[in-house]
């Protein structure tokens, strides 16, 4: 996921959303371009291409980016709530703008939602990866977007390696 090449696929329209929300929140600009680049690295380095389809891979990836999010976003915000809530903000913004059929949506959208509990938990940046590995072991293959609500603490996946 280049982040630059995502932006210019964006329609006129897309990228008025995205300009307009950052417009509001113009220093959350760097920790959150920041934080998606850390988390794709992380990713690229342990699972390669495999995080860009919709299975563990892709779960972690959502969760860690979630959590890069809420945790780049906290020295500028100063309050876990607040961080919470931009990196829902901007991770549910990435969801409308580059929309998915509805189940790997809700998986995507499922797995944001940990990332962001997990920062609340205090869990520092060093733990993240391995605790998000772990969960990974008891991820949940799901066919249905209706299943995902039965597995509030466990990462989902739709698709097998």
């Amino acid at each position: 996921m280049a982040i630059w090449a995502k932006i210019k696929q964006l329609e006129l329209s897309q990228l008025f959303v995205l300009a307009k929300t950052f417009l509001f929140k113009p220093r959350l600009i760097l920790p959150t371009y920041k934080a998606t680049k850390n988390t794709v690295k992380i990713c690229n380095n342990l699972f390669g291409k495999a995080h860009h389809k919709d299975n563990k891979t892709n779960a972690f990836r959502h969760a860690l980016w979630n959590f890069k999010i809420a945790e780049a976003s906290l020295p500028q915000v100063k309050q876990r709530d607040k961080a919470i809530a931009w990196a829902e903000e901007i991770t549910n913004l990435h969801e409308r703008l580059s929309p998915n059929p509805t189940l790997p949506q809700t998986m995507d959208l499922h797995n944001n939602k940990i990332g962001r509990q997990l920062f609340l938990q205090e869990i520092s940046s060093e733990e993240i990866i391995k605790k998000l590995q772990v969960m990974m072991k008891s991820a949940k293959l799901v066919q249905q977007a209706q299943e995902i609500s039965a597995y509030q603490n466990n990462l989902v996946f739709i698709k097998t390696m």
